[in-house]
């Protein structure tokens, strides 16, 4: 038998005796090294300027730093990370960040060419979150331009038209205006990739921890930076890949976690009133919904779109499956934000569902196919939504699979119905109404591939509204367009918003200061101490 002692000395992973989902142990974790048992399957990528998931957008934000962050208290402010200040112009299209003093995981100080490059390389590679930045009018042929390091410590950028500095703060505050360090990144450059391939299993941050080791779907062992801002007693947070919940709390249980990521209600009542656990709860910015892709014809037409959201029963689902876990959200922005519609108007009406089929012309229904994800409470949920489905006709055939590979089939856009979850990626609510209404191109080579798009879902109506919404000036008036938006799209789309994340960490009493955010990129071992 390998022992814990044996498992977690010295610098390298090894992976863990496996029985169930469950590693085998000899004794409670040390104390510099906190060990997590979380469900990690939906990581493709740890390049800052490349992933865009929610688990994958936490480990990035301990390892690099921002111009500025949300505020860990009220995410609708920004503090400074990087940028010790800021400033626009009378026109507010140039805006100025004088640096403040951070140095690297290799030791190199954090320069504005640093700054620079890492937000010209996000525009360039072009990947799935580039379009929270390109938005302000930076393109790769004129990034080098626009965005520009005027002296080591001060950083220029220039946008197309007049913006908000606000605005453009929430944007710089995400994980895809990470700043990396230009060499080392360029050091690891193969055939023009701008250091993708490695950054994808490396890091180059000025964080609190840097990239020990990444195996996909089983292990994330993060490493103290040395140069970092963290000023605990951790030397390594190792996160254990454990699908089953119930092993999660087991392994909570006998001392061989330290942290449970991932228990579903059924384990939250379990422990709760134990002494020995600390409930952290947070409600996030993460929507589970279905996206019915705009390519199947089956699905195409308004009528199944209403027939599927009020054959559903939302109460039951979240008062049978997930009570500790999810409420009920039935808008695309998510509830506490600026403009959140918070309306329930789906109830389970299956008559008028049904009549709903006919009209659209399917009164015997059809069959389709539905992936969701393979840990729970997916398959529980996905078996729900099955049951009512069939009952007006529409027969599911389930399809479960990991997280990431879901997410891969979406974005190839080759899902017919499915089961997911989006988290936001900024506190403003035109990140999710960019995501979800404007789809200025709907072609297989796009250059902005926002989550509409992966469903073939292109509507100009709804993207002139989004935008004169993300325009406005009067504030009071710029929620009123949201709150318009919103009832408009939950009626007349084919994304179907069901819950609303309440997400929950569980610790030992040993673990204090683990934060949870609002968004993922808030999930921090900043403040991490375990005694």
């Amino acid at each position: 038998m390998i022992s814990r002692r044996n498992l977690l000395i010295g610098g390298a992973v090894a992976p863990f005796i496996s029985y169930a989902g469950i590693f085998s142990a000899s004794a409670d974790t040390p104390r510099d090294i906190l060990v997590v048992a979380q469900q990690i399957d939906n990581m493709t990528s740890l390049d800052p300027h490349e992933s865009f998931e929610a688990v994958g957008g936490e480990i990035i934000s301990n390892m690099y730093q921002k111009l500025v962050r949300p505020n860990k208290d009220d995410p609708s402010k920004v503090d400074a990370q990087l940028a010790a200040s800021w400033s626009a112009d009378a026109d507010n299209k140039v805006f100025t960040f004088k640096l403040a003093r951070q140095t690297f995981s290799s030791g190199a100080r954090v320069t504005a060419e640093d700054a620079a490059f890492s937000l010209q390389r996000a525009i360039k590679m072009n990947k799935g979150a580039a379009f929270i930045i390109n938005q302000f009018g930076f393109t790769a042929d004129n990034v080098a331009e626009r965005v520009v390091a005027a002296d080591a410590e001060t950083l220029v950028l220039t946008t197309d038209k007049p913006t908000s500095i606000a605005f453009l703060l929430y944007c710089l505050s995400a994980n895809i205006a990470a700043v990396v360090e230009k060499k080392t990144v360029l050091a690891n450059e193969v055939n023009g990739d701008m250091g993708n391939a490695w950054l994808q299993k490396n890091s180059a941050g000025s964080g609190d921890f840097l990239l020990q080791s990444w195996k996909a779907s089983e292990s994330i062992a993060l490493q103290l930076n040395p140069h970092g801002p963290y000023k605990g007693n951790l030397k390594r947070v190792l996160i254990r890949h454990v699908v089953d919940p119930s092993a999660q709390l087991l392994l909570l249980q006998k001392g061989d976690a330290d942290i449970a990521r991932d228990l579903t209600s059924e384990q939250l009542q379990a422990i709760e009133g134990d002494k020995n656990f600390v409930r952290i709860t947070r409600t996030i910015a993460s929507l589970m919904l279905m996206s019915l892709n705009q390519n199947v014809e089956a699905l195409q037409k308004p009528e199944v779109w209403q027939a599927i959201r009020w054959a559903l029963d939302y109460d039951g689902m979240q008062k049978n499956i997930v009570p500790m876990t999810h409420k009920v959200h039935q808008s695309f922005e998510p509830e506490g934000f600026p403009g959140a519609v918070n309306d329930t108007p789906f109830l389970k009406d299956v008559e008028k569902a049904k009549a709903l089929m006919a009209k659209a012309g399917y009164a015997d229904g059809f069959d389709i196919v539905m992936d969701h994800y393979s840990a729970q409470p997916y398959p529980d949920l996905a078996q729900a939504i099955q049951a009512s489905l069939g009952a007006i006709g529409i027969r599911v055939q389930l399809q479960a699979a990991e997280n990431r590979q879901v997410l891969t089939k979406m974005r190839a856009r080759q899902h017919q119905i499915a089961l997911s979850a989006w988290g936001t990626d900024y506190f403003d609510a035109n990140s999710n109404a960019e995501v979800f209404c404007i789809n200025k191109d709907n072609a297989d080579d796009a250059k902005s591939k926002p989550f509409a798009w992966r469903s073939h879902y292109k509507n100009d109506d709804f993207a002139a509204k989004a935008e004169a919404a993300r325009d406005e000036k009067d504030p009071a008036k710029r929620i009123e367009l949201y709150e318009a938006l919103q009832r408009e799209f939950m009626e007349n789309s084919p994304f179907i918003f069901l819950f609303q994340t309440q997400k929950n960490a569980v610790c030992s009493t040993k673990v204090t200061g683990f934060r949870l955010g609002v968004l993922s990129e808030g999930n921090s071992y900043s403040e991490t101490i375990k005694a």
